[in-house]
């Protein structure tokens, strides 16, 4: 039996989309060595720096017609504002679980994230669920409600990144301007405010550029860990179902995941094994969810070519 090959284009796809959330998930290991700056300088270092990275990008890729277009039209610049808004919050938050050692609870936040996105479909969307969109949506809130009464100290990074990005996405799904663009004139709205932030907001007493040699170096190629992963994402998106797109998001969360737990050595309490394990089946009724949608799309476009 011969089985067919994936194309050259599904290839390369892969290669882009699990970088990008191969990167994603060892990400904790930058800003943990970024310690002990604080977290606002760290963000703003990311947003200020990745203005000119993502420049470079655009400028490569011939890209810049696409952000003269955006910023002619009023509306997609108001929505990449409140876009920009909310990834600004995303970032500082995450930033601020990670360097306060709770890795665990910021991979819970974006296994969380696309039950979110179910959620924000059905109500803003007007999408129908499913039985198992519904039975996913239900066991997850047994995790969370687990959390919100043996692990109130951590819910607030866990509910803050998971509803941040997916408003986040729920904005950018709605705007049409490319992935890359629009994060070129989120940052660009951001860099004004974090360089107030920087240049008369924060602790004169800190260093600027941290306390160690190495740490300039970090502050350096921090633009490029804000930007890469994200463009590499954007290339992948582009090559591979949706569906697969759905799947391969869960690498990041576990990996950091499993470095919170073994490297970092945060404590594994029962309510956090309940909240994991609840969230974990819920993914699992996810993915067998999209599994079982794309194989009744291309069933259907099969019959409709017949």
């Amino acid at each position: 039996m011969n089985v067919p090959m994936p194309q050259t284009g599904s290839k390369v796809g892969y290669a882009y989309g699990l970088s990008a959330f191969l990167l994603w998930g060892i990400i904790p290991l930058f800003f943990k060595a970024m310690r002990p700056m604080d977290s606002m300088d760290i963000v703003a270092w990311r947003v200020v720096l990745g203005v000119p990275t993502i420049a470079i990008f655009l400028l490569a890729a011939s890209r810049w017609r696409q952000v003269r277009v955006a910023f002619a039209n009023r509306k997609v610049m108001l929505t990449l504002f409140a876009s920009a808004v909310l990834i600004a919050i995303n970032w500082v938050i995450y930033v601020i679980g990670v360097n306060s050692d709770r890795v665990l609870a910021t991979s819970l936040g974006y296994y969380l994230n696309p039950l979110f996105n179910i959620l924000l479909g059905f109500f803003l969307l007007k999408e129908r669920l499913d039985k198992l969109q519904w039975s996913a949506l239900a066991i997850a809130g047994a995790g969370v409600a687990a959390l919100l009464f043996g692990a109130l100290g951590d819910l607030w990074i866990t509910l803050s990144l998971a509803i941040s990005f997916a408003l986040y996405g729920l904005l950018r799904k709605k705007v049409d301007v490319g992935a890359a663009p629009g994060l070129f004139i989120e940052t660009l709205l951001l860099a004004p405010l974090f360089l107030l932030w920087l240049a008369t907001l924060r602790d004169p007493g800190d260093p600027l550029f941290g306390p160690e040699p190495y740490h300039f170096w970090l502050v350096l190629v921090s633009g490029a860990v804000t930007a890469v992963p994200l463009l590499l994402f954007t290339e992948g998106a582009r090559r591979l179902p949706y569906s697969t797109i759905g799947i391969l998001q869960f690498i990041a969360p576990t990996i950091q995941f499993l470095m919170g737990v073994f490297l970092f050595g945060e404590i594994f309490t029962p309510v956090r094994a309940f909240a994991f394990a609840c969230i974990w089946s819920a993914m699992a009724i996810y993915i067998y969810a999209l599994v079982r949608r794309a194989r009744k799309d291309r069933v259907s476009l099969v019959k409709q070519r017949a």
